[in-house]
């Protein structure tokens, strides 16, 4: 029996819960290309989970050498050229959960543990994702769980200060369900930057999926305390708590 037996578990929303084959990469790939900031496709890749007007406000920064009135210019074009790009992909295309991810919720809501959901987009188009999956129905205007919600309560990076890897979301995720303290919190995420926000949450368990944007070999440098296959490796992993 823990000590502190889990009363949480925050999840990172593309790539962790919610299906995603690389496309919000494209998305920024062709922003980026759209609007001439220059970004490999290596560092598209490594930036995922982060906040994601942050991405832009970092490289246009790299790219011109400032942040002054040109640079502010060239972060606005470019997120929002971003935001056009990304909604009209999540309106028009297929939106699914992750391999496992539903029995994972009806499991955690048999056992009495809340369920959250964090995510570096911003509130607009995580609202349009999670109507799309009949997630919004049972949360109210402050995205909380209301009685009939597959999930406990949402967050999106424009929601609070930082966004990841800073562990704001979690924190905001533990305040809104009253729970106490980190120890009672697993997160969970498909990104070095959902790793590092649980480290520096310093919750009790902070795990990885390899089957969202990134592949074992770019998550297990940084150390997550079990790296499972998918979401569904996660009602094995409690149940020998």
């Amino acid at each position: 029996m823990m000590k502190n037996p889990i009363e949480l578990v925050v999840f990172d929303m593309a790539g962790t819960t919610v299906r995603d084959e690389h496309e919000v990469e494209a998305c920024f790939r062709a922003a980026a290309v759209k609007t001439g900031l220059e970004m490999t496709d290596e560092e598209t890749l490594a930036v995922q989970g982060w906040a994601k007007r942050f991405v832009f406000e970092t490289f246009w920064e790299r790219q011109l050498g400032s942040r002054d009135e040109i640079w502010l210019q060239h972060v606005d074009h470019s997120f929002h050229t971003f935001t056009e790009i990304l909604e009209n992909h999540y309106l028009s295309q297929p939106v699914v959960p992750t391999v496992g991810t539903l029995e994972v919720f009806a499991f955690l809501r048999e056992q009495g543990i809340k369920i959250a959901l964090t995510t570096g987009f911003y509130r607009k188009v995580t609202d349009i994702i999670l109507e799309r999956l009949g997630w919004l129905q049972g949360l109210d205007e402050h995205y909380l769980n209301t009685g009939n919600s597959v999930i406990d309560c949402s967050i999106s990076s424009d929601q609070v200060s930082n966004g990841r890897p800073a562990p704001d979301m979690i924190f905001k995720a533990m305040a809104m369900l009253n729970i106490s303290t980190a120890e009672k919190v697993i997160n969970i995420g498909d990104t070095p930057s959902d790793i590092q926000s649980g480290k520096n949450a310093r919750t009790a368990y902070n795990l990885a999926v390899s089957n969202g944007t990134h592949p074992a070999e770019l998550l297990l440098p940084h150390h997550p305390d079990k790296l499972l296959e998918t979401t569904a490796g996660l009602i094995e992993f409690i149940k020998k708590l």
